[in-house]
């Protein structure tokens, strides 16, 4: 897979868990642990997709 395809898959992955986290901040049900364990796998994957980027760029 070529490095472009992976950060294109990190984006992708990255929606997915902001519909999910949305979701979640309005769901009763779910938990402070639960939103904030989903929000530090985004913030993970928006570092790594950071990272990628400027490694591409050089």
């Amino acid at each position: 897979m070529s490095l472009q395809a992976h950060i294109g898959e990190l984006h992708a992955k990255h929606k997915a868990l902001e519909a999910e986290l949305a979701e979640a901040m309005n769901h009763p049900a779910s938990t402070d642990a639960e939103i904030a364990a989903l929000k530090r796998k985004k913030l993970r994957l928006k570092d790594e997709i950071t990272r990628l980027e400027h490694q591409h760029a050089a």
